[in-house]
């Protein structure tokens, strides 16, 4: 009786522990995350498997990509530079030392001299080539933590860019999605006043932006809702916001206008079982951010990568996948330029180039 009396104490002690450990260094303060079912569904094709790796070894997650008109590919790469790929001979160059490691959603100018990119730590930057100008750091006197994608309107009346999370840097992500509150915003900064204004707020973890090819809207990736929305900037709706498209398979990471007007979305394959019943529960994700180990190992689990073509009306009418991320794992961007698709990846030390000329089901 005595041992069972003493292992019950012990247990009871352990259970103290950790609720004392939670309740100390638990950063969260998390919402359910309802999923949906996506009333889509897709038998993998694996097709991203065959994606011609540029540039292999040079790179350190190229998160996204950027083709000018010429042809030229530009990337931004973890060691802090902005590297370069000639169309002509297919040379790479490290073009423009930023550094950091925190290099995401890039652009180039309307006027074509400068990349503007977003540097989750900095901001909004401009990069030339003499110098590093930071456009926008904070908003209303707050920080911009987690500056994420860009596009400038071609008026050059605008740039407009996410901040995905006001409580998360890029590398705490996980526990953004953890949290699962609307904590992020899209923001636009003016060239002309150089103000930046706060466009969208209240957004689950926004993403890619994309302009379309009228710029009489805009779409904006909210990741953690499985949904882009659309905004829009001209006619009747201008300053109305409505969903785009929704019940994703995933979530929706950078996404990029198309030469027919369509966009191409990276859609994050991070769902599971486990991960979905441990959305259900507020208190299991506290108790889970609590210990930075186990969030490290659910971050860093293997994943698939999946990009979706759709068109200006919200339809889905193409799908590009490698389901077990053998070859392009965890696709963070896609930019379709004369036939093939560039592909980016925070998991790659490559930039992914896909045919689509060839002819494959949905």
């Amino acid at each position: 009786m005595r041992r069972w009396i003493s292992v019950a104490a012990a247990v009871v002690a352990a259970l103290l522990g950790v609720a004392a450990h939670v309740s100390l260094y638990s950063p969260i303060s998390p919402l359910p995350l309802r999923l949906p079912v996506s009333p889509l569904t897709f038998t993998p094709n694996n097709l991203l498997q065959r994606a011609e790796k540029l540039g292999e070894g040079r790179l350190q997650g190229p998160e996204d990509v950027y083709v000018d008109g010429d042809g030229t590919l530009y990337t931004a790469s973890r060691d802090g530079w902005i590297k370069r790929m000639h169309a002509a001979n297919r040379s790479w160059e490290d073009w423009r030392l930023v550094g950091g490691s925190s290099l995401l959603g890039l652009t180039l100018s309307v006027s074509g001299d400068d990349v503007l990119i977003c540097d989750a730590d900095k901001g909004l930057l401009k990069v030339g080539k003499e110098e590093v100008v930071v456009l926008a750091s904070e908003v209303n006197g707050s920080k911009i933590r987690f500056a994420d994608d860009v596009i400038e309107a071609s008026d050059g009346s605008g740039v407009y860019f996410s901040d995905a999370s006001t409580r998360f840097g890029l590398h705490e992500y996980f526990l953004d999605l953890l949290e699962a509150r609307p904590n992020g915003r899209l923001l636009k900064f003016d060239p002309s006043t150089k103000e930046t204004t706060v466009v969208l707020a209240d957004l689950a973890f926004p993403n890619g932006v994309a302009l379309s090819s009228d710029q009489d809207f805009l779409v904006v990736c909210e990741t953690w809702r499985f949904r882009c929305l659309k905004h829009w900037l001209k006619g009747k709706k201008t300053g109305e916001t409505e969903v785009f498209i929704d019940n994703l398979p995933g979530g929706p990471d950078n996404i990029k206008l198309a030469p027919d007007g369509s966009f191409w979305i990276a859609v994050l394959q991070f769902r599971s079982k486990g991960m979905d019943l441990l959305h259900r529960s507020p208190t299991a994700k506290k108790v889970v951010a609590a210990f930075p180990k186990v969030v490290k190992a659910l971050q860093t689990r293997g994943i698939g990568g999946m990009v979706m073509n759709v068109g200006s009306d919200g339809k889905i009418r193409r799908v590009l996948d490698d389901s077990d991320g053998k070859v392009m794992s965890f696709v963070t961007s896609a930019m379709e330029f004369q036939g093939y698709l560039y592909v980016g990846s925070l998991h790659s030390n490559f930039v992914g180039k896909f045919d689509l000329r060839s002819d494959h089901p949905l």
